[in-house]
């Protein structure tokens, strides 16, 4: 069968902003925590063997070419071999969910070599009722949130067909990348008229419109390091959206004020007293599609712009999701992710400057960063096991020492705290402090 895939495949700006802002101790990893019903675990190895061997993107490496041939790309690796990316071990004592979860930090933390395709999976067996962990973790730069999601959805899918072998990549001529990148710059070119539209779009989502003040400071804006704990916090997705509603907010706008109010909690408890905490939340640019379109080659990637949401810390909970809906409100447009457009060339900047780095570990732009993705509806199955349970978790470098990841599905909402402990020591306090914020609001 003739392949439909481009000839080459580029890294798209989302992308290459990933890549080259992998700069610190802790790299720019995301994934899932998926928690399975009793199943024999050789089987369960070789199903998800199979399903992720037929991702295409997932079979493919990076390429970097001298700067003047373009941006990097991705070739299909003519040694892949599945096997070396699924690995098997059993729970450390106690075999409990926090071992599990200290499990997938570690495999969340540790690097991904960049000669082959920047993926692992691993299973984690000896839990209690037999219960099996699959810890999935990739490089940001395959996939943002969303795209991550329908890597998920793919692994439960059933078998249509065997994935066909690799087949040795025709390596791109220098001709054909010179031509392929001078076809590129022309495009860009001949966007540049529309693109200033875009940029206005871009400043109403980042909230550059009026001046923005700088985030407060705090003792949990401090440069981290290459380890992170991970507690999760579970609630009904129908409390959580019903009680957002009450208020005129959604599901995100609640999340921002428990977050807000946990770490608040936090800082207090350490003498400090803060009036505001301000937020970085992505926003995607992805329109609805199968899980099977997204999982082609190409339709991965990172499609997503920022949006910085300064919280208020006074009043009750439940003032300050009606405030903290009424700002994000005001903040929205139909082009979502056009902020992308906006930091994207500033980050590459500093990158190519070789002041990143210190940057990130400086910054006083936001306190933390909220994720949140929107799973499936539906009970998820993995070769007819029943999956209780997936944890988001992300890796964010920089000074922000707790980070927080949302992912509802099948009418559960669980929370992922990500903290480096060596900032923050007892992550499980600050998550107990999300679960009265959000009994609070359910409440109220």
């Amino acid at each position: 069968m003739t392949s439909t895939r481009p000839t080459i495949e580029r890294l798209s700006g989302g992308d290459l902003l990933e890549l080259r802002t992998d700069v610190g101790p802790a790299p720019k990893n995301m994934g899932a925590l998926l928690v399975l019903d009793d199943v024999d675990v050789p089987a369960m190895a070789a199903t998800l063997s199979r399903r992720l061997a037929a991702i295409p993107r997932l079979r493919d490496r990076l390429v970097t070419p001298p700067w003047w041939l373009g941006r990097p790309y991705w070739l299909a690796d003519p040694t892949f071999d599945v096997a070396a990316h699924v690995s098997h071990v059993r729970c450390p004592a106690p075999a409990d969910h926090d071992a599990l979860l200290d499990v997938a930090a570690t495999a969340l933390t540790r690097p991904l070599p960049r000669d082959r395709p920047m993926w692992r999976a691993v299973l984690v067996s000896g839990l209690p009722g037999g219960a099996v962990g699959v810890v999935l973790v990739m490089h940001h730069v395959l996939a943002d949130g969303v795209g991550g999601l329908a890597l998920l959805a793919a692994l439960g899918e059933r078998d249509v067909a065997a994935p066909q072998p690799t087949v040795p990549a025709r390596v791109p001529t220098r001709r054909a990348l010179l031509t392929d990148n001078v076809a590129r710059v022309v495009r860009a070119t001949a966007a540049l008229p529309g693109a200033w539209a875009r940029v206005r779009r871009g400043r109403a989502e980042l909230g550059a419109r009026r001046r923005v003040p700088a985030a407060p400071r705090c003792s949990l804006n401090a440069p981290t390091g290459a380890r992170r704990r991970l507690v999760t916090v579970d609630a009904d997705l129908g409390a959580v959206r019903a009680a957002a509603r009450r208020h005129g907010g959604t599901v995100n706008d609640l999340l921002l004020v428990a977050v807000t109010a946990a770490m608040d909690t936090t800082l207090r408890a350490r003498g400090e007293d803060v009036a505001a905490l301000t937020v970085s939340v992505p926003v995607s640019a992805r329109r609805p599609a199968s899980a099977a379109d997204r999982t082609r080659a190409g339709q991965l990637g990172n499609q997503v712009g920022v949006m910085p949401v300064r919280v208020p810390l006074g009043g009750h909970l439940p003032q300050r999701l009606a405030r903290v809906a009424q700002i994000t409100r005001a903040r929205r447009n139909d082009d979502r992710g056009a902020s992308a457009g906006l930091v994207g060339p500033v980050f590459r900047l500093l990158v190519a400057t070789g002041t990143f780095r210190w940057f990130i570990d400086h910054q006083r732009l936001v306190n933390t960063f909220l994720t949140n993705v929107r799973g499936p509806s539906d009970a998820i199955t993995v070769a007819g096991a029943h999956v209780r349970e997936v944890v988001p978790l992300v890796s964010t470098p920089g000074n922000t020492a707790v980070t927080f990841a949302a992912l509802s599905s099948a009418g559960r909402l669980v929370v992922t705290v990500i903290a480096d402990p060596d900032v923050l020591a007892d992550p499980a306090a600050l998550a107990a402090g999300v679960a009265e914020a959000l009994r609070d609001l359910i409440q109220h």
